[in-house]
């Protein structure tokens, strides 16, 4: 980041007619910002910018995105080269440490990872609290959160070392919890993590493996898990990556800023994508009834809405939506699947690739269209979804709040407000109001 004397923003009041010149900031990559710190300081004005979507909230070195050009870049690497020749864990230490990891890195930074996911044995019987229909969501937020009782040991976020043990035992330990949780739903016992198998391989065998008979990983699977797990390691500052780091600012345990990313998380505008698109795909329920709900997508007034359809930050297509369209295509082939909802999905896109409207306004498949089928596909029901997401966007939170604490110039967050409530008036006693 550079910022040149010569390089500043005007700022004129109307009312006074003083101008203020504000730096000009300049990253690596991507438009330059105007830095307001000083603003109410030498104006007495705040900025106002509702869901902070024209504001810089920090600096960060580790994900970079284009929108307009479809861009996504993990420490400078493309997300396609990452998706196609990198495993989970080799992002996972770039996303922490900066750089893809050497042979001997890797195989130090893996041994760390598998030798964490284990959970303390007291973890099993807090589950017994939840209801068994109890949302797999709403177990997460309470079992990630519960961590910091029973790994107090790491909990000093001044202290290297243990950021960095901390970091280690949540990458490794909310897989072995997510799988746990679904397993608690659906009155199996659980499975614990095996050392000999890779990141997915485990996830999945823990998922899905049951004590009776042996269970043996489909590489297929293992590979579109991978890769979904790397298309959703980080995206910047979104709603759940920005709660972690305003939850970290006030300087609280990682495993409580972690749990309070996976609640932001939670919400169907953030992690929820990709469970609307099979909810959707049963609201349109016959490939017969594709043509008549894609006309009601065109129209402003009907509430129906094309799920997993175009995105908020990419406005020409979703850079991880072609890696995971390969590995949609090689899940059901692989699987031989016979299902009506994904022959529907299949059609969907067909049609909806074929129409001028979304052609034109650039409403292409993103990533919640495929995985929500590779999932559906791989058995999971769709309230684990989430979940999932919460699996692999948990590297990112912990880099990004490491990343934070390690910042020397670290505040507590204070966003400011625009006030419009009443005006100071006088207190009424009890028997003179009205």
């Amino acid at each position: 980041m550079s910022n040149s004397q010569d390089k500043t923003f005007t700022l004129t009041n109307d009312q006074t007619g003083e101008s203020y010149k504000l730096p000009v900031l300049d990253g690596t990559q991507g438009p330059s910002v105007v830095d307001v710190r000083k603003l109410y300081a030498e104006t007495g004005h705040f900025t106002f910018d509702p869901s902070f979507t024209a504001t810089g909230s920090c600096k960060s070195r580790i994900t970079y995105i284009d929108g307009e050009k479809g861009i996504l870049q993990h420490r400078g690497y493309k997300i396609e080269d990452l998706a196609e020749k990198s495993s989970f864990l080799e992002v996972a230490h770039t996303l922490l440490y900066g750089d893809l990891p050497t042979e001997k890195e890797l195989a130090k930074f893996t041994k760390d990872i598998t030798y964490h996911t284990m959970v303390h044995d007291q973890v099993n019987y807090f589950f017994r609290g939840f209801r068994r229909d109890a949302h797999p969501m709403a177990v997460m937020c309470g079992v990630v959160g519960a961590l910091a009782a029973f790994y107090h040991d790491s909990l000093d976020i001044w202290d290297p070392e243990q950021r960095e043990i901390s970091a280690h035992r949540l990458i490794a330990k909310i897989p072995t919890l997510a799988a746990m949780t679904y397993k608690y739903s659906v009155g199996q016992p659980f499975m614990f993590p095996r050392n000999d198998l890779s990141f997915s391989e485990n996830f999945l065998y823990m998922t899905f493996a049951v004590p009776p008979e042996p269970y043996k990983v489909n590489p297929v699977l293992a590979r579109a898990m991978d890769r979904i797990l790397i298309l959703h390691a980080d995206h910047e500052q979104n709603a759940s990556t920005s709660t972690v780091r305003l939850a970290g600012s006030s300087q609280a345990n990682p495993f409580a800023c972690i749990a309070a990313g996976i609640a932001s998380l939670w919400g169907p505008s953030h992690g929820g994508a990709n469970q609307a698109v099979l909810e959707m795909l049963d609201q349109i329920g016959d490939k017969k009834n594709i043509p008549e709900f894609l006309e009601r997508a065109k129209d402003k007034d009907d509430p129906f809405r094309l799920m997993g359809f175009g995105h908020r930050v990419y406005k020409n297509f979703d850079p991880r939506a072609n890696v995971l369209k390969k590995s949609c295509d090689e899940v059901l082939e692989d699987l031989g699947i016979d299902d009506p909802r994904l022959e529907l999905a299949m059609e969907l896109e067909r049609i909806a690739l074929e129409d001028e409207y979304f052609v034109e306004r650039k409403l292409f498949p993103n990533v919640d269209f495929y995985s929500g089928i590779i999932l559906k596909a791989m058995g999971f029901p769709t309230s684990m979804f989430t979940v999932l997401f919460a699996v692999a966007r948990t590297v990112g939170w912990v880099s990004q709040w490491k990343e934070m604490i390690e910042e020397p110039s670290l505040r507590i967050g204070r966003p400011r407000q625009l006030y419009t409530g009443p005006d100071a008036r006088d207190f009424v006693e009890m028997k003179d109001r009205k």
